[in-house]
């Protein structure tokens, strides 16, 4: 989605040097807000205020601070969060009117009456997460299917964060896939306009291709779900 760089500029190794700087500032933010995330100090939340503060000390130290600037970045904020809250309120009556209709019911049965070994049961549920992944939120999927399909995983004696990690993986999925993947209408709202929702979730293709990869290989090796734990 970027511009693309022009073929005809050759940078010397001395202006890569005199560039290098300049780097340390947005590497030392990156680095405070994913540190205080996995160091377990502050929230997910509180890192991107975090990152949001950094980076507006950033602008002003290097003295690129303007009210346009600013009222801009809000704009977009506002356009992005809106298209975001859109679509996630549509998910939500989605799963409400999916839960309204019996479909957890439905689908309790469905799992409970095949027959089915309990890898394959397991792969019913993937398939029936991928499916409501493009529908609905996670939010709406963990209120409607978790306590339907728990019980089912503890009682085939698999491990719930295994199962747990599974829904994790399946979810980021989700985010990209058409046609309500949160992600694409995010990049959607801050692209340029000469590029298209379409080719927004062309370009996921390789990524959704990955995730099922890594999903696939969780299934096929459960230990793997226990290294980073």
């Amino acid at each position: 989605l970027a511009p693309l760089p022009e073929q005809n500029e050759e940078v010397t190794l001395m202006d890569k040097l005199r560039a290098l700087p300049k780097l340390l500032p947005p590497v030392a933010l990156v680095v405070i807000v994913l540190g205080s995330i996995y160091g377990g100090i502050t929230g997910i939340t509180e890192a991107a205020g975090m990152g949001v503060v950094g980076v507006l000390l950033m602008i002003v130290l290097r003295r690129e601070f303007s009210w346009n600037l600013f009222i801009e970045a809000l704009q977009r904020t506002f356009r992005s969060s809106g298209t975001i809250l859109w679509v996630t309120f549509g998910a939500t009556a989605l799963a409400g009117a999916y839960s309204i209709a019996g479909g957890p019911s439905y689908v309790a049965g469905l799992i409970v009456g095949a027959d089915l070994p309990p890898m394959g049961i397991i792969l019913m549920m993937m398939a029936l997460f991928l499916i409501m992944g493009a529908f609905m939120d996670w939010v709406g999927i963990v209120l409607l299917a978790m306590p339907v399909f728990l019980p089912i995983v503890k009682q085939l004696g698999y491990d719930p964060v295994w199962f747990g990690i599974l829904f994790c993986v399946n979810m980021q999925v989700s985010f990209l896939s058409p046609p309500f993947g949160p992600a694409a209408f995010y990049l959607k709202s801050v692209a340029p306009p000469y590029i298209s929702l379409t080719d927004i979730f062309k370009s996921f293709l390789p990524f959704i291709c990955i995730q099922l990869f890594v999903l696939a290989l969780m299934l096929m090796f459960p230990m793997l779900t226990h290294v980073f734990l």
